[in-house]
């Protein structure tokens, strides 16, 4: 059964940006380029012949394009030995109206949703179980500008574990239109 989630897409100038947020700290596991993205809504484990009923729910949404600010650094966790290194994205309103449109949608199919608040970002880094301090990042780039992108679709992807890390593959791409 395939690992599913959605997500928004990252431009390379974007990509090239975060990817300059690298310093060697204990623990982290680096995301590559081709791991940044920004996800909406995970589903997990998905049998085979749920996916197009999945993806004709998608198609169904009707919302328009925007535009996207990602910008300052935190972490989840304490700065000094944090789960979660990550890049913010603005305006949350978008965002939060597109995932809770994917909820209503795909709710309704039997499909099953973490119960914690949706919070928009960008994971950076991963951290194992020894953790290295991040605090000099979170303060070198705390307001940091990564650029900013209209959003005109949001993607479908599979997550594979390889053993560089995930690798995800797109299944389709659902355009935002008014």
């Amino acid at each position: 059964m395939p690992r599913l989630f959605f997500s928004i897409e990252l431009p390379a100038p974007v990509k090239e940006r975060l990817l300059q947020v690298r310093a060697s700290v204990a623990g982290a596991r680096w995301q590559s380029s081709a791991q940044l993205h920004l996800t909406l809504l995970f589903l997990g484990q998905v049998s085979e012949g749920r996916v197009s009923e999945l993806c004709d729910a998608a198609r169904c949404l009707r919302l328009p394009p925007f535009d996207l600010s990602v910008a300052g650094v935190g972490c989840f966790g304490q700065p000094a030995s944090p789960r979660n290194l990550w890049v913010g994205a603005s305006p949350r309103e978008p965002l939060v109206a597109l995932q809770a449109a994917l909820k209503e949608n795909l709710g309704p199919l039997g499909f099953e949703f973490e119960k914690r608040t949706f919070r928009p970002h960008i994971t950076l880094a991963r951290f194992k179980k020894q953790r290295g301090s991040v605090a000099g990042l979170l303060e070198e780039y705390r307001d940091a500008d990564f650029g900013s992108f209209q959003v005109t679709e949001f993607v479908l992807y599979q997550s594979t574990q390889g053993a560089g890390g995930s690798v995800y593959t797109v299944v389709e791409r659902f355009a935002l239109e008014a």
